[in-house]
């Protein structure tokens, strides 16, 4: 039986007449939308549009939380008391869960955002923050997470469904960790880069670090970066791809359940 995959995108990244993004077509692709909250961007009006567009294309609805960064794009690391951190996190999420309600639909996951996220992936007290504003506001909601880091790990330990993520467009280093945006070759802008680099760590099992080290981990989901000039081209080729190599791609939660049923019954894998 194929292998399970599912695409996320993060969507809802305009704001007010700045459009960003393409989202109507990574919506006919992905399986999975991490909508921005209003802090890094997009505001009421694009979360209500995207949660909308996103439900008529059948895609599970995430939150996409970050820091209050709206002139950095939430790529600027911050440092915030704890009791700031989670609030903020519970507010952002709720906001987007509501407007989810509104159209008869319901929030399936969290996937924080650019410097909150690769902070929480290195800073165990951080990550636990992060995880404890999620579990407070709904522990059945999934953490999608990256694969390897100290988020996955506190979102396990505090029981909630942790998704674990790969990166279509970026390079990771030997650690595991992506590669600072500062550094040459840390994002991969072309189609036939981002499938080649797919292809290594689905046909590997594992994270292909810039240096051609296989890490072998389990993963559940690819991200495809939308804001990028090629963004709409690579989604199609790599989600071709993979359909081409009897993959298939499903929603995020459809992809825990086969996990779980993979889990007890070994003839389903």
């Amino acid at each position: 039986m194929s292998r399970r995959i599912n695409l996320n995108a993060d969507l809802g990244e305009s704001f007010g007449i700045w459009e960003m993004g393409s989202d109507a077509e990574l919506l006919t692709i992905v399986g999975a939308a991490n909508i921005a909250c209003g802090f890094h961007a997009g505001d009421p009006l694009v979360m209500w549009r995207t949660v909308r567009q996103a439900l008529a294309a059948g895609v599970s609805l995430g939150a996409h939380p970050s820091f209050p960064d709206l002139q950095g794009f939430g790529r600027r690391p911050m440092q915030l008391p704890t009791a700031e951190l989670e609030a903020m996190l519970i507010y952002q999420i709720g906001a987007l869960s509501g407007l989810a309600r509104a159209e008869g639909g319901r929030l399936t996951h969290v996937k924080p955002h650019s410097a909150l996220n690769n902070m929480a992936c290195q800073d165990a007290a951080l990550a636990s923050s992060v995880v404890a504003a999620i579990h407070s506001l709904d522990p059945a909601l999934i953490l999608l997470a990256p694969a390897l880091s100290k988020l996955a790990l506190a979102g396990e330990a505090a029981g909630l469904r942790v998704a674990a993520e790969i990166f279509a467009d970026r390079a990771y280093g030997d650690d595991g960790n992506l590669v600072p945006r500062s550094q040459v070759g840390s994002v991969l802008h072309s189609a036939d880069e981002c499938v080649a680099h797919v292809r290594r760590m689905v046909d590997g099992g594992g994270i292909v670090t810039l240096g051609g080290q296989l890490i072998r981990t389990d993963f559940h989901s690819i991200c495809v970066h939308g804001d990028g000039a090629e963004a709409v081209a690579a989604a199609s080729a790599i989600h071709a791809s993979l359909r081409a190599s009897g993959v298939s791609l499903l929603p995020l939660p459809g992809v825990l359940r086969e996990a779980a049923d993979s889990d007890v019954s070994p003839s389903m894998l």
